[in-house]
């Protein structure tokens, strides 16, 4: 029976047509013919296989050959490049100077380091008002945007911040830090310790320094002045004890740089708290240059020190243009009869017409030897002292007024004005208080210091002029005290010399400088002083000799030692 089925089928299957086995449209599948459905597989061939072999050995052998140059030939310099990814070079700021004033006080000094990111210290500065300009500012150490310093000092930019730059800085030092890979310090190791700058000590008091700075800043509120400057000098070794220029600027401001707000306050300030009037500020110093013109006339022996001048208040001489008219020259008032003593006293205007340009039968000094004696007691020279930039000035003379008023002459009047300080007469008030010094010790012209004399000093010029002459000038200054324009210094706990001078501003006179200028004890000068309150209104009459009047009753009580 089996059998019989077997034959059966195998007859069935042979009974199959060819035909039958391939598809046709009535039996085709749904196959999806973009994804390769329903299509035949073929073998790769040889040459895509060797290729593909043949650019993986091409890439082994380069790795190959890369790892040997790598580790043979430039092992050494990246395991040193990998060492000092790891160990990093740190600077140790140096601490910069302290600087004293005479008596120990701190006036500058270093911060500690609280800040995270503070690598240096930054500059603290005392209460003490009056000492931005002597001071002066810094520039911190700089980094850039990658964290890296490019500025690795500090940089004094003014002052004794910038004359003792050098020496204040000291030196820096150096450490290697080691980090992990998560810059968390694993080791700190010093190369090179940091050694500190040197400290300062100058020769000012800063306690009046600060009085001085009130007194000047409240009178220029309460009256309207445009700024002033004050000065102390030793006699006999040309210490600077005080040295205010007001208006000012806050330090700590300027050195850190971040206020920038208050810092375009100062710079458009018109009063100019940048300008160190004491050393760069030029002004008309009228009747100050009284008694340097009296020595010279004395000198030069055209007037001895007990002949009379007479003063009704003025002087007419005929006028160069028109014969018929007279030009007149005013005193500020009639002083009448007055000899040299008395003409500096009361600061007689036609007394040093005459004696410096000439006057019927008074013969004048003439405009050249004006100059001549002038410079020889410093005007228009700077002073030689450290630190502080300065201006030289000017003495009116022909060929300055040639050249700034195209070509016009010289006129006698033109000798008047600048034998009483007008005109275009421009000085320092430091030149000012070296002239005077050297009155009160008799012909020394120091070079001003503001550091501390330790021994006796011999910087200084030699004026040649008699001393029995110095000694009328300082008898003529006494008694401007006593009975002259410089009553108010006439003080009963100490003797004072002194000169006033009062130099007329503006297109119609309507401001002044006024000024004051002496020394102390009179019989044994030990100081001097100038004093300047600039571009006050003329209707006032405080000034330069109220100043020196409050700092000596506040001296009297709070340091006598300096009287």
């Amino acid at each position: 029976m089996k059998r019989k089925m077997k034959r059966k089928n195998l007859k069935s299957r042979e009974d199959i047509s060819l035909d039958n086995v391939f598809l046709d449209s009535s039996n085709l599948p749904s196959f999806d013919t973009h994804q390769f459905e329903g299509q035949m597989e073929k073998t790769i061939s040889r040459k895509p296989i060797i290729f593909l072999g043949l650019f993986f050995l091409l890439i082994l052998f380069l790795y190959t050959f890369k790892i040997r140059d790598l580790q043979l030939n430039q092992g050494e310099y990246f395991l040193t490049r990998g060492n000092n990814n790891r160990l990093e070079h740190s600077i140790i700021f140096s601490e910069r100077g302290i600087i004293y004033d005479r008596n120990g006080k701190e006036l500058v000094w270093n911060s500690a380091l609280k800040e995270e990111d503070q690598d240096f210290y930054k500059r603290e500065y005392s209460d003490y008002k009056g000492l931005a300009h002597i001071l002066g500012y810094v520039s911190y150490p700089l980094k850039d945007s990658g964290g890296n310093y490019f500025q690795e000092e500090y940089i004094g930019k003014s002052g004794i911040e910038n004359f003792f730059n050098e020496k204040m800085n000291g030196e820096n030092g150096l450490k290697i830090i080691e980090k992990d890979a998560l810059s968390n310090i694993k080791s700190e190791s010093f190369i090179k310790s940091s050694i500190s700058g040197e400290n300062i000590t100058l020769s000012i008091d800063a306690r009046i320094q600060d009085i001085l700075y009130t007194f000047i800043s409240d009178l220029s509120r309460d009256v309207g002045f445009k700024g002033g400057v004050s000065i102390l000098m030793g006699v006999e070794n040309g210490e600077i004890l005080a040295m205010v220029s007001f208006p000012e600027y806050d330090l700590k401001t300027i050195s850190d740089g971040e206020n920038k707000e208050e810092i375009e306050k100062f710079l458009s300030n018109e009063n100019k708290p940048f300008l160190n009037r004491a050393t760069m500020g030029l002004f008309t110093p009228g009747s100050i240059v009284k008694p340097f013109l009296a020595l010279a006339a004395l000198n030069e022996e055209i007037i001895g020190p007990y002949k009379s001048i007479l003063s009704t208040g003025s002087i007419f001489i005929p006028n160069p243009y028109y014969p018929e008219l007279k030009t007149v020259f005013k005193d500020w008032k009639a002083h009448g009869w007055t000899d040299m003593r008395e003409a500096i006293a009361v600061s007689s205007d036609v007394y040093f017409y005459a004696i410096g340009g000439g006057y019927e039968d008074q013969t004048g000094l003439g405009i050249n030897r004006i100059n001549e004696y002038v410079k020889l007691f410093g005007f228009s020279e700077e002073t030689g002292i450290e630190a502080f930039i300065e201006e030289r000035g000017v003495i009116p003379n022909p060929k300055w007024k040639a050249e700034v008023f195209d070509g016009e002459d010289w006129l006698i009047g033109n000798t008047y004005h600048t034998a009483i300080g007008q005109y275009g007469f421009q000085i320092t008030p430091l030149q000012a208080i070296r002239a005077v010094t050297a009155i009160a010790n008799e012909g020394k012209l120091f070079r001003p210091t503001i550091l501390i004399v330790e021994t006796k000093n011999n910087d200084y010029k030699k004026i040649n002029i008699k001393e029995e002459y110095f000694e009328i000038i300082k008898q003529g200054m006494r008694q401007a005290v006593t009975e002259g324009t410089a009553l108010g210094l006439n003080l009963p706990f100490l003797e004072i010399s002194a000169k006033t001078g009062t130099a007329e501003r503006g297109i119609n006179n309507e401001k002044v400088n006024s000024w004051v200028i002496g020394f102390y004890p009179s019989d044994k000068p030990k100081y001097t002083f100038v004093a300047m309150m600039e571009e006050g209104p003329s209707e006032n009459q405080l000034g330069g000799l109220y100043i020196m009047r409050q700092l000596f009753e506040w001296m009297n009580v709070n340091t006598p030692e300096y009287l």
